[in-house]
């Protein structure tokens, strides 16, 4: 008996309840005949009859009014169960989980956050900052945030932050002083860098440049750490020339700690986008999130 269609026993509760069939199916939107084929098969299952029906009534039997009294409270607990997921789908509430790079999560996620959650106070938002690529579904996150050569192409991909960014080499005034202005990209192979590295142990290669005219370099590291704090202040430092998103740089090279260099071959690529895997079935707070970046969106055009 534990594999009872629930639709055939929600369908005779509501039959029951109506003492009628044509009640019952108007209400429920479907027709009277495919609420008696539900008791038809109900009744074969359990092997005993739950409706006397005459041509001028519909009465629980005895069996069926024990059924009911028991069914109704469990009928209505899984309604209500229902009810409360529906909710969720329906209203903005709950937890979004993101996985994102740490250029996204220092420079671009705080302004629209502080946005989104005052518009949508009901949802927390958890943030995991990490420039690994891993699988964010398999993690348990909600949407991911990569840029343009890292998205899958089974996935869902939405502009997120600016839509142009760029990569800038810098050295302090010092460091530049005792070591001359570097004025073409090999000419770091002779010079101390700062390089960053990712969790995997990859440090990536410099690139410069697009088209015909890229150039890409290894220059010698003198320092090569995955903390983007502690490279910035080592190129302070006078320690090497760093390279890197120009927000991580733009506070010190505003306030003259740190000079751009090589500015004729500074590198321009797309910003990130926010990546998820189906429209269908989206958590609430992800869909809330998904539509204010689109609206974020058109009013930036």
């Amino acid at each position: 008996m534990n594999d009872l269609p629930l639709a055939d026993l929600d369908a005779f509760a509501a039959v029951a309840r109506e003492r009628s069939f044509r009640t019952a199916a108007r209400k429920r939107g479907v027709s009277a005949s495919a609420l008696s084929e539900a008791l038809r098969r109900l009744e074969a299952r359990l092997g005993v009859r739950l409706l006397n029906r005459t041509t001028r009534s519909v009465t629980p039997t005895e069996a069926g009014t024990r059924l009911l009294e028991r069914l109704s409270p469990a009928l209505g607990e899984i309604a209500g169960a229902l009810d409360q997921v529906g909710s969720l789908r329906d209203s903005p509430a709950g937890t979004l989980r993101l996985n994102v790079p740490t250029i996204v999560a220092r420079e671009i996620l705080p302004p629209l956050v502080g946005r989104f959650l005052k518009a949508n106070s009901a949802i927390t938002v958890e943030v995991t900052a990490e420039d690994g690529f891993i699988d964010v579904l398999a993690a348990g996150f909600d949407a991911g945030v990569r840029y343009e050569e890292r998205l899958e192409r089974d996935m869902i991909a939405i502009p997120i932050g600016p839509r142009v960014q760029r990569y800038l080499t810098a050295a302090s005034p010092d460091y530049l002083a005792r070591h001359g202005i570097p004025q073409h990209p090999r000419d770091l192979l002779e010079h101390a860098t700062i390089r960053h590295r990712f969790p995997s142990g990859v440090a990536l290669s410099w690139e410069f440049g697009e088209g015909d005219a890229a150039l890409t370099i290894a220059p010698p590291a003198v320092i090569l750490a995955n903390a983007i704090d502690l490279e910035v202040g080592a190129a302070i430092d006078g320690l090497g020339v760093i390279r890197t998103f120009e927000e991580f740089l733009a506070p010190a090279i505003k306030a003259g700690r740190l000079v751009p260099i090589l500015e004729s071959w500074v590198t321009r690529f797309s910003g990130p986008f926010l990546y998820y895997a189906s429209r269908r079935h989206m958590p609430a707070p992800l869909r809330a999130f998904v539509d204010f970046l689109k609206a974020e969106q058109r009013r930036s055009e």
